[in-house]
């Protein structure tokens, strides 16, 4: 791989070294606040990254690694307001509404709106830059995308005489074979399934459920959910049911750091993840495992995730211009297909597919583009003002439902009942 590296860094020099970009040549460094989220050798292709990207300009970019996407929104906030924030961080695309709202953002045309860098992010995934505009502007960059998963164990579908190349494709499906791969001897449990129920990720995890019955849970503006919609209520309870009447994942919260863990030490048979766990996992299962799409109701639909380059507002026009150099470096075709490559987030632009080294990676290893063939049945996250504390109610309520606290219909009632609360002042007419 040091050679598809080197070449891609190179390639990704090329691509970002254009005339529109290049006044930011008086800054020296750089703050990028940057989520770690899952398993794997993440910081150091960072670092890498911003390495050569140092070499090549002379900008010294310094990552800070802050946790989960919760976590580091709230450092990057409070560094902000305190005087001394990040120029860009990775934040969850679906803070858009929120970051908007605190008046921390630029948009990428108050900083560059020249033909060529409206070029580059006309070659986005469309599905990806949903979460990246509003009003007329591009209010962040599509970099660390993955859409919800699941891995499986092709050698434990043999042993339940289940077809490893036939994985479930309806929540029928999903319950039949996770009936037959569940296994209780003694304190050594392996559970058929396991989806993350711990906050921060619950809510992903939901909102793949209600797609797979055609329900979205929020307006586009943000100003709006629907926790409480029958459809709403049928993914509650089927998920609640995976555990209480089914019996074939853990009742109460799974954290969503142990469920790779949890796969790769065989307690788990299959695992809901992101894609961006695929490398961790293809380097260090000892066994055959299969990826497939989520399986819905009736047919396979998922989520789409993960995170966005947000550019700060309180950065000097100098500092905003060499952020947005960095970001066209980090999302060139080039880096772009060896980020997917080495982590298994996807690449988020179509030309990155093109490359010769994504090519050749998913000749090789097919499961690579099971996320990019999920694109069409994917639904954005949970999306509003007031993320967090709206995510904080769902959340709390979910967690009630998968612990036998509430029934789903109370706490889908309990939940929207609260959203409406925070979303209430951001409602017009």
């Amino acid at each position: 791989m040091t050679l598809t590296r080197r070449t891609a860094l190179a390639a990704a020099a090329a691509t970002f070294a254009s005339p529109a970009v290049l006044r930011a040549q008086a800054v020296r460094e750089l703050t990028f606040y940057y989520p770690i989220a899952i398993g794997g050798p993440v910081p150091r292709i960072i670092d890498g990254y911003c390495e050569a990207f140092q070499r090549q300009t002379g900008i010294t970019v310094k990552p800070v690694y802050s946790g989960f996407y919760g976590e580091t929104l709230t450092k990057a906030v409070t560094a902000i307001r305190g005087g001394a924030g990040p120029h860009f961080s990775v934040l969850l695309a679906a803070e858009l509404h929120s970051l908007r709202d605190m008046d921390i953002l630029v948009p990428i045309e108050e900083i560059d709106a020249s033909a060529e860098t409206k070029a580059w992010l006309s070659g986005f995934f469309p599905a990806f830059m949903a979460n990246s505009l509003a009003d007329g502007k591009t209010w962040s960059v599509p970099f660390q995308r993955s859409t919800s998963i699941y891995f499986y164990n092709k050698a434990m579908f043999r042993e339940a005489g289940l077809d490893p190349e036939a994985p479930p494709r309806t929540w029928a499906e999903l319950v039949e074979a996770g009936r037959r791969l569940t296994r209780r001897e003694g304190t050594n449990t392996r559970w058929g399934v396991q989806l993350a129920t711990n906050h921060g990720t619950a809510q992903w995890t939901f909102g793949a459920l209600c797609n797979q019955v055609d329900h979205r849970l929020m307006n586009e503006a943000g100003t709006e959910v629907y926790f409480n919609h029958p459809r709403a209520i049928e993914a509650a309870t089927f998920w609640r049911d995976l555990a209480f009447a089914h019996q074939i994942t853990p009742q109460g919260v799974t954290e969503w750091a142990t469920l790779a863990p949890n796969f790769l030490q065989g307690t788990a048979a299959m695992i809901w993840s992101t894609t961006g766990n695929l490398t961790n996992i293809r380097a260090n299962a000892g066994f055959e495992f299969g990826v497939a799409g989520l399986p819905g109701k009736q047919a396979p639909r998922t989520v789409v995730g993960g995170g966005n380059l947000y550019l700060f507002k309180h950065a000097n026009p100098a500092e905003r211009e060499a952020s947005l150099r960095f970001a066209r470096f980090l999302t060139s075709p080039e880096l772009a297909a060896d980020w997917c490559i080495r982590t298994g987030y996807l690449a988020v632009r179509p030309d990155a597919w093109e490359t010769d080294a994504l090519k050749r990676y998913t000749a090789e290893f097919p499961a690579a583009l099971v996320a990019k063939e999920q694109l069409p049945v994917a639904t954005g996250e949970l999306s509003t003002y007031e993320n967090q504390r709206v995510y904080k109610a769902l959340n709390d309520n979910l967690q009630a439902l998968l612990t036998g606290a509430k029934s789903p219909q109370q706490a889908m009632a309990d939940a929207q009942a609260e959203a409406d609360r925070v979303l209430r002042p951001f409602r017009r007419g």
